[in-house]
């Protein structure tokens, strides 16, 4: 029996279903086009997905994609028989008719190898550049690392691009792994995106979402377990502007014992229209005794005509668990951390950026890529002045 065959079978024995994740199938037929109304879509603006949602080409070639080459890392395009035998390796059964549908209908697979006991010494950075929106596309990618490897994985997105992705992660047993997906799409982006982890037994996964640009972005983040003791820790950076949408839901599934997960994601919005959406989903099913998991959100609105939906959920089917908590907060500017810098000579547009600095600057240090932290505190502060800081432009 395989791992993803181990994996399905514990889930389909244990009984208890999610009422926050849906039953999944790899058959199109049984994901209906989404009306809206569905518990899952109720907060996308699906007339701005290019029906990516529903039934638009996904064979469009709107984006290319290049990659250094690290020491210990194989990178290949494969197609065929080896690209089907990947759909689900993470376990991955789709509850979303776009999954379902990349999975099925998209032809190659980009694979990304971290053989066991390997160390990558610098981090494995995937440019994705958009080509434009006028066609629609879907992509699949599978990162597959190794028993007791160690690597850092980056996934950039640039350029004007509508694309449905779905991102599979096998973390083998007792290996170390980060991937970071950034969306610093163009205005007019599309982009909807499924990412599957499977985390071994004692092995720690890092994974950070981070969304700046785009129209829509939507991303559902989820992980499961494949033996007792994995760690996942979950981590997200969003900043909307004037009419932008940008989604984040997660869903931490503890199918084995002794597992851990921690979810951090903070976000700021500024102009008229941004809306920005966190749904923090947890299941501690019946075998997952001793698990520990903790959800926290929080978002900093910076002007009027923002909306920030956050919403943490928890599902506990055992008692004997060592802790699970979650925390939620949408506000201004503390007016407090204003004054008290502003009666010290600093200006109100200086006060404010260094607020929203201190807002994203612990976070940004979680990541643990030093090699993008300058550019996260960069790109930050260049939101910021498209609005908040030219408002109090003299």
């Amino acid at each position: 029996m395989t791992v993803t065959d181990s994996v399905r079978s514990a889930l389909e024995q244990d009984k208890i279903e999610s009422h926050l994740n849906p039953v999944g199938s790899f058959d199109v037929a049984d994901h209906p086009v989404p009306t809206g109304r569905e518990e899952i879509w109720r907060f996308s603006p699906l007339k701005r997905l290019h029906g990516l949602h529903a039934d638009a080409d996904l064979g469009g070639r709107t984006s290319k994609l290049s990659w250094n080459e690290p020491s210990g890392v194989s990178v290949s395009v494969v197609t065929g028989d080896e690209a089907r035998a990947l759909r689900g390796v993470s376990g991955l059964v789709p509850n979303t008719r776009f999954a379902a549908r990349v999975l099925a209908e998209v032809p190659a697979t980009v694979l990304v190898d971290v053989p066991a006991d390997t160390e990558v010494s610098e981090p494995l950075v995937l440019d994705v550049a958009g080509l434009g929106v006028e066609e629609t596309a879907g992509g699949h990618l599978v990162f597959r690392f190794g028993a007791h490897s160690k690597a850092v994985v980056v996934v950039n997105h640039t350029g004007s691009a509508a694309v449905a992705a779905v991102v599979e992660i096998v973390v083998g047993d007792g290996a170390d792994v980060t991937v970071v997906s950034i969306q610093d799409w163009d205005d007019d982006a599309v982009h909807l995106a499924h990412h599957q982890a499977l985390v071994g037994r004692d092995a720690s996964y890092k994974h950070a979402a981070i969304s700046f640009g785009g129209d829509v972005v939507r991303m559902d983040a989820n992980v499961t377990y494949d033996g007792p003791g994995g760690s996942a820790e979950l981590l997200g950076l969003y900043f909307a502007d004037a009419g932008q949408h940008i989604e984040h839901r997660l869903f931490a599934d503890h199918n084995a014992p002794h597992t851990r997960s921690n979810v951090v994601y903070k976000g700021a919005l500024q102009g008229e229209g941004a809306h920005t959406v966190w749904i923090g989903n947890v299941l501690i099913r019946k075998v997952a005794e001793g698990i520990e998991t903790y959800e926290e959100n929080r978002n900093l609105v910076l002007t009027d005509g923002c909306r920030a939906d956050s919403v943490p959920n928890l599902e506990i089917e055992t008692g004997e668990i060592e802790g699970a908590g979650h925390a939620s907060t949408t506000a201004r500017f503390d007016d407090e951390q204003l004054f008290y810098l502003q009666a010290r000579g600093v200006s109100e547009a200086e006060a404010q950026r260094l607020v929203v600095r201190g807002f994203f600057n612990d976070l940004i240090r979680k990541v643990g890529v030093p090699s993008i932290e300058e550019r996260l505190t960069t790109t930050v502060e260049a939101e910021l002045a498209k609005n908040v800081l030219k408002e109090l432009a003299p």
